[in-house]
């Protein structure tokens, strides 16, 4: 049984999650939280805590062990975009892009 959590508009754009999330798909739950743990960005923060809803959720909801699961799948999808503007020379102005993104954790057990 998969069992998922998500972490929705969190203010960090889906590139910079992407190479993090990248890094743990695939893997045990408590070796990604070590790997996230020991990971300098900011961003690791913020995937581990949707990595540990995800065993939290699995533990309460279906009384799975949490020393037997493992991410199944794991990704960050693009959420809404906050436009602002900047002003530039000559009564001109730019638009900046302020992006977030949706992460999404589905976890299951290893079946051995």
């Amino acid at each position: 049984m998969e069992v998922r959590a998500v972490a929705k508009d969190t203010g960090i754009s889906p590139r910079k999650v992407r190479p993090l999330v990248d890094m743990v798909r695939g893997k045990k739950v408590d070796e990604a939280l070590i790997l996230l743990q020991f990971t300098p960005t900011p961003t690791a923060r913020v995937v581990a805590k949707v990595v540990k809803s995800a065993a939290a959720n699995a533990e309460n909801n279906f009384q799975m062990e949490p020393a037997d699961l493992r991410i199944v799948n794991i990704f960050a999808g693009e959420a809404r975009t906050l436009k602002r503007f900047r002003p530039r020379a000559r009564g001109r102005a730019n638009r900046i892009l302020k992006r977030s993104s949706h992460i999404t954790v589905v976890v299951a057990e290893e079946e051995e």
